[in-house]
């Protein structure tokens, strides 16, 4: 079975953490192997790219004619890969060398069409003592209480998941009106596709957390304001998903209740038991984040139906 991994890249700023994803993926035990290298329109990296990976036999390289955003340059890499599956990395992971034998195990011992693995987080300066394991979704690692080894899930995280490539092509890949593209919001990725292939397929997406990519979070993902933000804004996400894709209202609804019912009554009861302020910040900032989220998608509730559809055009 073939794997095919696609990786994207846009900012010359962020070059040296490509090359380290890039490098990490070539290091992989699993062989065949493709890896299908997309520039999003910037030509001077794409130059780069060319240079250090052009010769690279197992590499495929593509520059969109312009920028199109992550959606559209990751179901266009699933379209030039001739991978049995497409697996896909974010930029900024470095995923561990058995990270796609661990994938590709799971396609060969079951009848799984859709495999994702354990997002890890990596802080590259040291982590805030006030941020909680309940919130690392935010910045698109695997939270407390995600799910467990070898369930079926719904989707999971961008940085580690993988598809039957015709499966995900059968879909329509990645709805180019999700993911991050310039000042847009929306940030509903995962989901929409994983929801079709489901309805389509019946099956969700299987979680071996023995493939772990390391997602590498830098100083802003830590700052208290931009955190409080991104909050926000998946709750007016959370709002748009709700209007167009009902079906992807459930999971994040049951993790509101286990976080409200069983971690943060935990949490009261560590706090009784053995004070500390970075137990305290922590408890509180659950509330805040909590607090953003509503408030985002409050945001989004009063506006008119018509309008959130026509400002983020379809997800479906």
């Amino acid at each position: 079975m073939k794997v095919s991994v696609v990786i994207c890249t846009y900012a010359m700023e962020r070059y040296d953490v490509f090359s380290e994803c890039v490098d990490s993926v070539l290091e992989q035990t699993y062989d065949p192997l493709e890896v299908v290298i997309v520039v999003d329109g910037n030509e001077p990296v794409f130059e780069r790219v060319t240079d250090e990976y052009g010769d690279c036999e197992s590499v495929v390289l593509h520059c969109n004619d312009e920028n199109q955003g992550i959606s559209y340059s990751r179901t266009r890499g699933a379209e030039i890969a001739t991978g049995d599956v497409v697996a896909f990395i974010d930029d900024d992971g470095v995923a561990e060398d058995d990270w796609i034998a661990q994938l590709a195990r799971v396609y060969d011992e079951t009848d799984a069409i859709a495999v994702g693995g354990h997002v890890k987080p990596d802080w590259v300066t040291k982590k805030p003592d006030f941020f909680p394991a309940e919130f690392y979704w935010l910045v698109g690692c695997d939270e407390r209480g995600f799910g467990e080894h070898m369930e079926e899930l719904r989707n999971t995280y961008g940085s580690n998941i993988s598809y039957q490539r015709d499966v995900f092509l059968n879909v329509g890949g990645y709805d180019e009106n999700t993911g991050r593209k310039g000042d847009r919001h929306i940030q509903a990725h995962e989901a929409p596709v994983c929801i079709r292939i489901a309805n389509k397929y019946g099956k969700g997406v299987i979680y071996n957390k023995q493939a772990v990519v390391h997602h590498k979070l830098f100083d802003y993902r830590g700052d208290f304001r931009w955190l409080v933000g991104r909050s926000f804004w998946q709750g007016y996400s959370k709002r748009i998903m709700d209007l167009l894709l009902p079906e992807a209202s459930s999971d994040k609804n049951e993790y509101l209740g286990q976080l409200m019912l069983e971690f943060v009554p935990r949490r009261l009861l560590g706090l009784a038991r053995a004070p500390s302020s970075a137990k305290a910040k922590q408890l509180v900032t659950i509330f805040v984040f909590t607090a953003a989220v509503g408030f985002g998608y409050l945001y989004g509730l009063i506006q008119s139906d018509d309008s959130l559809v026509g400002a983020e055009s379809t997800l479906t």
